[in-house]
Order: C-alpha cells, then sequence, then structure tokens
C-alpha cells in the first residue's frame, strides 16, 4: 500500500502539470490598482539563495547569541542561516544536492531533505548526520525536543535523534490511494506532535509515536479521487489552544489541540495555507479572493477581490496588517480590520514562494529566483 500511495503521489503531479497545460488556462493576474501608502514600510536588507523551486518554509528561532535567526535554503542545496534584524550570515553550508523540503531548525541544528530522499541535519553550519527516507518529502521537517520528525508524501512519519540521526519510531495509519505532494502540516502543540493525516489533524505523542487524538477538518468531496483530495496545507497557526488549517480544496477550519475538538470549519476551496491569530483567520481561495474569519466562529469578517489570479502565497498576520505575496514579486499589506490595502512593496519581479515569516519587527519574504527581502512595516 506503501508503493502504491507513494507513486500515486507522484503521479498525481504529472496528472495536474498536464491539465495545467491542456485544460482552461488560468485567467490572467488582475491588473493592480493604484495604492495610497496608509502606513510606512522599508527595505532593512537583502540576500540572495539560488533560485527556490521547491516547497520552502523559513525557519524562525531565537537563540541566546544572535538575538531572531533566518534559516532558509535554496533548490541547489545551500542552507544559510542568517541574523534577523541585519540580514549578516552566521552560518552556512551545501548538502550537495537539489533539496524537496525544509527548512526546519530548533536554533541550534537545522534540517532539510533532498530530492534524493535524504534527511540532512546540521549544526552551526556543518552537517552532523545523513538519514535515508522510505518516500518523498515535501514538508518541512520539524526539529523540538532533540528530535527530528520528518512526514513523506504518503503521510508516514518518522522521528529521528537530532544528535546522531539513529530512527526512534515509525507511524503509518491507512489513508487514502492519492496523496498531495505539498507541504503538508507538521508542527508542534505544547508536548504533542501536530500531524496531518489527509484531511484529519492528529495529535501524535512523540515519545513513543501514538495516537493521541484526530478530528477531522474537511469532509472529502467530489466524483473522483482527484476531487476528494483534501490534505491539510503548511502552515497550521497557532493561537493559545487554537490551531487553524486549511485542507486543500474544500475547507479552512480551527481545531481545539488541547482537547482534541473541532472549534467549526468552513467549506471554501483554496490550494496554500492560511494566516491566523486570536482573533482571525485569513486565507486566499482558488481564484484567490481573500476572505478573513472570526477566529471564535468562522463568520465571515470581511473579503478582498481584488488580487484575483495572482497566486497569493500563505499569508502572515503581523500588527494591524494581513501580509501577502504575489506572482509578480508584489507584497501588499491589507488592513485586518477591513481588508483594504494600505501598502504594496516590491521585491524582484519573481513569484513570492514562501509564506511571509516574522522575527521581532523584520519581515522576510523569499522569492523564486532566490531574493531575500527582509522589510520593516511602520
Amino acid at each position: 500500500m506503501r508503493t502504491r500511495t507513494r507513486w500515486a503521489a507522484l503521479a498525481l503531479l504529472g496528472a495536474l502539470a498536464l491539465a495545467a497545460c491542456t485544460g482552461t488556462p488560468r485567467p490572467k493576474p488582475t491588473a493592480l490598482l493604484p495604492v495610497t501608502p496608509q502606513i510606512g514600510g522599508r527595505l532593512a536588507w537583502s540576500q540572495r539563495v539560488e533560485s527556490v523551486k521547491f516547497p520552502l518554509i523559513v525557519a524562525v528561532n531565537q537563540t541566546a547569541s544572535s538575538g531572531g535567526v533566518f534559516t532558509v535554503a535554496g533548490s541547489d542545496g545551500t542552507v544559510v542561516a542568517l541574523q534577523a534584524d541585519t540580514g549578516s550570515e552566521l552560518w552556512r553550508a551545501s548538502v550537495g544536492t537539489a533539496l524537496s523540503a525544509g527548512v526546519g531548525s530548533d536554533g541550534r541544528f537545522a534540517s532539510v531533505v533532498t530530492r534524493d530522499n535524504e534527511l540532512v541535519t546540521i549544526e552551526g553550519g556543518r552537517i552532523v548526520w545523513r538519514a535515508r527516507l522510505g518516500a518523498r518529502v515535501a514538508t518541512a521537517p520539524l526539529v523540538a525536543g532533540e528530535r527530528v520528525f520528518v512526514m513523506s508524501v504518503d503521510r508516514v512519519v518518522q522521528a529521528f535523534d537530532v544528535l546522531d540521526g539513529r530512527k526512534l519510531w515509525t507511524l503509518q495509519r491507512p489513508g487514502e490511494p492519492l496523496t498531495l505532494a505539498k507541504a503538508g502540516v507538521l508542527t508542534a502543540f505544547k508536548d504533542t506532535l501536530l500531524v496531518g493525516q489527509g484531511p484529519r489533524l492528529a495529535g501524535v505523542d512523540p515519545t513513543p509515536g501514538t495516537l493521541r487524538w484526530e478530528v477531522a477538518v474537511a469532509t472529502p468531496r467530489g466524483t473522483n479521487e482527484v476531487e476528494r483530495l483534501a490534505d491539510l496545507l503548511a502552515p497550521a497557526v497557532r493561537a493559545g489552544n487554537v490551531v487553524c488549517a486549511r485542507a486543500f480544496q474544500n475547507a479552512v477550519g480551527c481545531v481545539n489541540a488541547e482537547r482534541g475538538t473541532l472549534i467549526w470549519t468552513r467549506n471554501v476551496g483554496g490550494n496554500e495555507g492560511i494566516g491566523a491569530d486570536a482573533d482571525l483567520v485569513v486565507g486566499a481561495d482558488g481564484s484567490d479572493r481573500i476572505t478573513a474569519w472570526r477566529a471564535s466562529n468562522g463568520d465571515v469578517a470581511w473579503t478582498n477581490d481584488k488580487l484575483l489570479y495572482r497566486d497569493l502565497s500563505a499569508p502572515l498576520l503581523v500588527g494591524r496588517t494581513a501580509v501577502f505575496g504575489d506572482v509578480e514579486g508584489y507584497v501588499h499589506l491589507l488592513a485586518r480590520e477591513d481588508g483594504n490595502e494600505l501598502l504594496r512593496l516590491s521585491t524582484d519581479g519573481s513569484p513570492i514562494v514562501a509564506p511571509p515569516a516574522l522575527s521581532g519587527k523584520t519581515m522576510l519574504v523569499v522569492t523564486r529566483s532566490g531574493g531575500l527581502f527582509a522589510f520593516r512595516p511602520e
């Protein structure tokens, strides 16, 4: 079954690519209207890595020696840690081959996965161990509690000792025969490991790798396996005991991760993750219509349809804004109270390919061509 699932996931990539080439063309991105800046924002620093052609998640950590740290990677296997406030390089490493997933970091160790299905862990720019995996990985590893957790596209979860790479356990559960080769949910909540298992969010005991609870965020619907795909997408966002996430092309919902119970879910399509805090959940649907839901009950707070078909990134909620990147490298800062655009920032013209990341007052966006742009909204 595992082999079947693995090949189904890879076949899905080809099917979707073929559909994109032969199906109805996606409408052109909506032309941008002029924006009169209502808040300030400036470029604090910029850096570069090789082009980013895999589902990158920027790791954000706080260290005693360097303060805030962004750890990023390029498709060529370069991994680099940068001081968040200045962009100064703290260390750089090369794993020697192309990457399929990353970056996970606890501030000391950083882990990525190569296209050759190898988990690589780095400390201070030095590779400390490598471990062979049995299937492709698209989700950034999670480094926490002296362990490295990895979830492959067949939804198998493995735990490794962060010091020596020794495999500690494997969690393999029954699932659908078709899976999505996109970054899924793999994160921590207190002493529980949270993993996406199709449309379900599962709470796992990280010591033995056993299931504590499971709750469905979406109910898959459709006439075939592709239409019923509803894998949870990264990032899942936590506010207190609540964790919210999007199920691919199906729903957005929030779960009480302390109890393992569903708070609310709303049927809405979309293929990128969401942003959230204690008050709002924000995300774009398949046509890039943006909706904000009230975190307490899922009621719609506002919508914005002025950025349609702009291939919006997962958003970041920061201060009074919801921040999205788009296909032309623009960064849009929308007012969290009504969705109106307050400020637009430009990068290098290539698509924003990772959810914006925040450390202190510095926000980092990453472009497909490898541009790293750190902004400070004011």
